[in-house]
């Protein structure tokens, strides 16, 4: 095989000057178009990055608004619930005040009219039995409205305690003694010596007469009072009538 040396030699410089022409004129602006191009593809694939970093970053900012109004929208309705539970138990409880409030006034009511009607019975009654004592007392000797009601009006007297019983009298000021009519001398003589031994001493009376008494004795001082009379009787047995009348049970 022969080979050309020249030939070869030329054909070497014309390869060799092509790759100088191709790597001055083709490779070289290439590869700084590709330079360019990576450039401009790193700025993008840059301005990318920071444009889904700030993107991550207002989706966070949003998820955190969200949570924080989602917080404070629990808040307020936490608020006005807790509000409107405290304004349905003020109303609950102004109701339950109101009932009580009109109970009691209904029950008051309820009792005074009882307490009236009982009154107004219990005074009938006094009336009637007022009527009927004199009526029957009217039929007895007049005695009999004063016989037998000084002992009991000294017993009476015994039962003050003995302070009081010392202090009636001593002062000189004369005790009142009520009857129902006036004493002949010999009933004045009697309560006078009853009332002396119930007293341990003499003391001065006034004679008072009340006819309203119907019967019997009562003694008056500044310091107690004494009855034995057909009247207290009627008063007490009234007041019982009216506790028992007005009695809730």
């Amino acid at each position: 095989m022969h080979i050309d040396w020249w030939t070869l030699g030329l054909q070497t410089a014309n390869v060799s000057i092509l790759i100088g022409l191709l790597a001055h004129f083709l490779f070289r602006p290439v590869a700084r178009i590709v330079a360019q191009r990576q450039q401009a593809a790193a700025a993008l694939m840059s301005d990318a990055a920071a444009a889904k970093t700030a993107a991550l970053d207002e989706q966070q900012k949003a998820g955190a608004e969200t949570a924080r109004l989602a917080q404070e929208r629990a808040g307020m309705l936490a608020t006005a619930k807790a509000e409107a539970d405290q304004i349905k138990a003020s109303l609950d409880s102004a109701a339950r005040a109101d009932s009580e409030r009109l109970r009691a006034a209904a029950q008051a009511e309820i009792a005074a009219a009882r307490h009236d009607a009982a009154q107004a019975d219990a005074d009938r009654a006094s009336i009637f039995a007022l009527d009927i004592a004199a009526r029957l007392l009217d039929r007895l000797p007049p005695q009999a409205r004063i016989a037998g009601f000084a002992d009991g009006l000294a017993a009476e007297l015994g039962k003050l305690p003995p302070d009081t019983l010392a202090q009636l009298g001593s002062d000189g000021v004369p005790l009142k003694l009520l009857a129902p009519r006036p004493l002949d001398p010999d009933e004045l003589q009697t309560c006078r010596g009853v009332l002396a031994r119930a007293l341990g001493r003499d003391a001065p009376l006034e004679i008072v007469v009340d006819a309203g008494l119907i019967a019997g004795l009562e003694l008056e001082a500044s310091h107690a009072s004494v009855r034995n009379s057909f009247r207290n009787d009627l008063t007490q047995l009234k007041a019982r009538l009216l506790a028992h009348d007005t009695d809730p049970a």
